[in-house]
């Protein structure tokens, strides 16, 4: 079923109405989501109408339809993509075996703790996020805070029709406590580190949806491959949304970019203090945030050695990132990967088992990716005139995750005493002055067409309207 329903409650293409007790689980969960959406949603936004993209199908072409609506009457609801009758597993020891539309009991406990935690990213990045739309640079801006809020309310959505449907009392207590944890909470807070950290302003949000959510593509691309196929469809569609996300992170970079640029070619200067002064975010900053945001991020694929990972991938509940696409026998007994270690103070490459290196596999594949954005933003500034270029700092760089947890390394891959990385610190990460600063520039604009100084406009709207379209009623 590729057309969703929206006569139901709640909209899917999963024939919900055909399973009465899921059904009456689910719509007895959904007040409780609302609940979560008034106390932990966007701020001050309920009588906000917002052009958002509805999903109305899971076909390729023509998924999605645009219009005003007010946030708390968007139609959250469960859409996989289209089954596959002859699709098989393609890696891991079942290689070849048909792919399982139920739950293979001794797989149970593994596939939870995958579809909870996956789950929990979903609302913990509301919760983020919940304030900015008081200091919004632009309606387009807010449009596209909001329209990202809830496409993660709706991957929510996803991943508790998996609890509900699939794992009985459990999942639905685990459903009930995805509303229940908070980001950054003292004593609920949310599974992994990231999403407990503060996205304080804009600068944050896009350098957040570059980064953060690339992770999310690639952890989706990978349980997208998974062999329990309600898990892989879903995800499959989240990806076609998730894209969006990541797009605003680039553009929004790029646009801030841009701006610093104009204010340096009309100052003939790229000092920051006079970049400051003239209401741009000078180049150092840039690269302090990125920092910060990449470093955080690549901590999410977990540790660079993992044997959970290995039995993940071996009994065939998630995959590789385009796992379809790899030339190896897509078993990986005997094969072997480089994994960085720090030995003697110095840092250095060792082979291990790659099953157990899988982490490490995906990180590599999020960082080429990574780094490819970079260098759409460096041409930006070679365009403009702008000596200066942005890089990734090195993947051992301020990490708490892992082998390299807590290793003093520089951004060019230098190992570090505690001295040098306590004076160095400020070059690299930001710091109290710089969120202060960027804070400082967090006007709200709301005017259609308008945007704050610090920020460019996009070159085109959204959905063919013009760049001044009204993106925000408010009410």
């Amino acid at each position: 079923m590729s057309t969703i329903d929206y006569s139901e409650k709640i909209p899917n293409n999963v024939n919900l109405g055909e399973d009465r007790t899921l059904q009456r689980a689910l719509e007895g969960w959904q007040p409780h989501f609302i609940d979560w959406w008034d106390d932990m949603g966007p701020a001050s936004s309920s009588q906000h109408e917002v052009y958002l993209r509805t999903a109305v199908s899971v076909e390729p072409d023509g998924w999605a339809r645009f219009g005003h609506v007010k946030m708390r009457d968007y139609r959250w609801g469960i859409f996989l993509n289209p089954g596959a009758a002859e699709r098989e597993i393609h890696f891991g020891d079942h290689k070849g075996e048909k792919v399982w539309q139920d739950l293979p009991g001794e797989h149970r406990a593994n596939l939870r703790r995958i579809i909870v935690t996956q789950g929990d990213t979903e609302p913990a990045s509301v919760e983020q996020q919940r304030h900015l739309g008081l200091t919004a640079p632009s309606l387009y801006d807010l449009r596209n805070l909001f329209q990202i809020n809830v496409e993660e309310g709706r991957h929510l959505w996803a991943m508790v029709y998996l609890l509900h449907k699939h794992f009985g009392r459990d999942g639905r207590e685990e459903a009930q406590a995805l509303l229940q944890r908070s980001a950054g909470d003292a004593n609920h807070p949310r599974i992994l580190g990231a999403f407990n950290e503060k996205t304080p302003d804009w600068l944050a949000f896009f350098m957040f949806t570059y980064f953060t959510d690339r992770d999310g593509k690639f952890q989706l691309s990978a349980l997208a491959e998974s062999a329990f196929d309600p898990l892989a469809r879903s995800t499959r569609f989240m990806l076609t949304e998730e894209a969006h996300h990541m797009f605003v992170g680039e553009s929004g970079v790029a646009r801030v970019l841009a701006r610093t640029a104009q204010v340096m070619g009309q100052l003939k200067t790229d000092d920051p203090h006079k970049v400051r002064a003239a209401g741009a975010i000078d180049l150092g900053t840039v690269q302090r945030y990125l920092n910060f945001h990449y470093s955080v991020t690549i901590d999410l694929f977990g540790a660079d050695q993992s044997s959970n990972a290995a039995t993940f991938y071996s009994t065939g509940l998630k995959g590789r990132h385009e796992e379809g696409k790899r030339t190896d026998d897509h078993v990986l007994q005997g094969q072997t990967y480089k994994v960085l270690e720090v030995r003697a103070g110095q840092l250095i490459e060792k082979d291990v088992p790659m099953l157990n290196a899988l982490n490490e596999v995906l990180r590599d594949d999020f960082i080429k990716d990574s780094v490819a954005g970079v260098t759409r933003w460096n041409k930006l500034l070679e365009k403009a005139g702008c000596a200066t270029r942005l890089s990734v700092p090195h993947k051992a760089f301020n990490r708490r995750i892992g082998a390299l947890a807590g290793i003093r390394m520089s951004p060019d891959g230098r190992v570090l005493s505690e001295q040098e990385w306590q004076a160095c610190q400020p070059q690299w990460l930001p710091t109290a002055q710089d969120l202060a600063f960027v804070a400082s520039l967090m006007g709200r604009v709301v005017e259609p067409g308008r945007f704050a100084g610090w920020i460019a406009p996009p070159a085109i709207g959204i959905n063919r309207q013009p760049v001044d379209f009204e993106y925000v009623r408010f009410g």
